[in-house]
């Protein structure tokens, strides 16, 4: 039985105390989203924290509408148009009663069962991420070269080890996200940004091994337009936070790039009189803007 928070004992764990509102975008999802809603229902029963489902229902046209009045113990929101998966989660987390914000999506794609491992990990904790990484996770084999080029730029621009950059299966705190929510993207690399800006604001993030399972109904993502997006996320975001982790290897290789043509010029006794000074000038240019960006960025902080 759910109880209140006032029923709460003082030796539980923060999460225990405040709760924990499990948010569920959905768009078109009337093929899976029923038996995953049951799943999820099954999975955290026994689960002895306060708690709450959303579903938000973005414009869905499909049947989802009809398919979520008929499921008990849920609360819907609707979009009357589509607005898009960051939007969503956002429009779950101004509704929501705990202040432990759980995302799932409603493809059946993540596993329900393992949100009670996730709520144990996040004790001392800012976010939790169940990270696709056990043995069997049905990742679709055109996403894993563009996943991990884009896993690889963003634990270096991170300085951070990240398993699982945008997994949809997570737990937050609502306060922090909330601090972010302007850079937050409607889109569905709400989940990216949301890991970048935690890491590199030093909020504690823990991973949880999960599996990952083929999707029921048809897939939104656009493979080669969202890896392009999310590229650009990326960049975007390590600049907002920790500029000279962009302009700092760019500056440094065009200047490092005139001195070579400079000892080539020596070499050969001629040749590159125009791109030398404009390699020199670039890295020079390029350094002076991290530098000052990184002095407002700190600034600001």
């Amino acid at each position: 039985m759910q109880r209140s928070i006032q029923d709460v004992k003082p030796e539980e764990s923060r999460l225990e105390r405040e709760g924990i509102s499990i948010i569920i975008p959905a768009f078109n999802e009337k093929e899976g989203i029923g038996i995953m809603l049951e799943g999820l229902k099954e999975a955290i029963y026994g689960l002895d924290v306060p708690k709450e489902i959303i579903v938000i229902d973005d414009g869905s046209s499909d049947g989802t509408s009809e398919v979520l009045k008929s499921i008990e113990g849920i609360r819907v929101f609707t979009h009357k148009r589509n607005k898009g998966y960051g939007a969503s989660i956002k429009t779950g987390m101004k509704n929501a009663v705990f202040e432990w914000i759980c995302i799932m999506d409603a493809d059946g794609t993540y596993p329900p069962d393992r949100i009670p491992d996730l709520v144990k990990a996040a004790e001392g904790m800012d976010m939790v991420v169940g990270a696709r990484v056990l043995r069997g996770a049905k990742v679709p084999m055109f996403r894993k070269p563009a996943k991990w080029i884009l896993t690889q730029l963003a634990n270096y621009l991170a300085q951070d080890d990240i398993p699982d950059l945008n997994s949809g299966l997570r737990i937050f705190k609502k306060e922090v996200a909330k601090r972010f929510e302007d850079i937050l993207s409607d889109r569905f690399s709400f989940t990216t940004t949301i890991t970048l800006a935690m890491l590199c604001n030093n909020y504690k993030v823990a991973y949880v091994p999960i599996t990952y399972s083929k999707r029921k109904g048809k897939s939104k993502i656009r493979p080669i337009h969202d890896t392009l997006g999310f590229l650009q996320l990326i960049v975007r975001t390590i600049l907002y936070f920790d500029p000279l982790r962009i302009f700092l290897p760019i500056g440094t290789c065009l200047l490092l790039t005139s001195v070579a043509l400079f000892i080539l010029r020596l070499i050969q006794g001629g040749g590159y009189a125009v791109t030398i000074p404009m390699f020199l000038l670039s890295g020079i240019q390029v350094l002076a803007i991290g530098m000052l960006a990184d002095l407002i960025d700190r600034r600001i902080k």
